[in-house]
């Protein structure tokens, strides 16, 4: 009786296996885009985002912001170039909505991780983790 048994719980087994494996592909493709279409805001739309103080920033974000506002020169090729917002988490705006700058870390010898990104209609987010995460900022505080 037990090459029955076992038989048994393999054909069992080998079902379950395919059963799930037929889930995953359609749970996988459809959680990412309601994921980012639930999370990403429309164009303009900052009521979502954790707002601060550009005085609660690291000091070297107000160097950035001060040379954004004079509109330049910018230490880094890639200051002042489209942010294509990949990630969505800004809100859903046009393609070249958005520039980054970069927002030196003292003690590093490359760009490190930490941006100013603004938008066309004067929004400035901050970002110490490489585009994994924003704040608002209030730049006239």
């Amino acid at each position: 009786m037990k090459p029955i048994t076992a038989r048994v719980a393999q054909t069992l087994l080998a079902a379950v296996l395919v059963a799930v494996g037929a889930l995953i592909p359609a749970v996988a493709s459809a959680a990412p885009s309601a994921l980012s279409a639930a999370a990403q805001p429309a164009c303009g739309d900052t009521a979502s985002y954790t707002k601060k103080n550009l005085s609660e920033l690291p000091r070297e974000a107000t160097d950035t912001v001060n040379l954004i506002k004079k509109g330049g020169p910018y230490p880094y090729p890639q200051d002042g170039t489209t942010f294509g917002n990949r990630e969505n988490l800004l809100p859903k705006c046009a393609a070249d909505y958005y520039k980054e700058f970069t927002v030196k870390t003292p003690g590093i010898g490359h760009r490190g991780a930490k941006r100013i990104v603004t938008g066309s209609a004067s929004e400035f987010f901050y970002t110490a983790d490489h585009y994994k995460s924003f704040v608002l900022v209030n730049v006239n505080a």
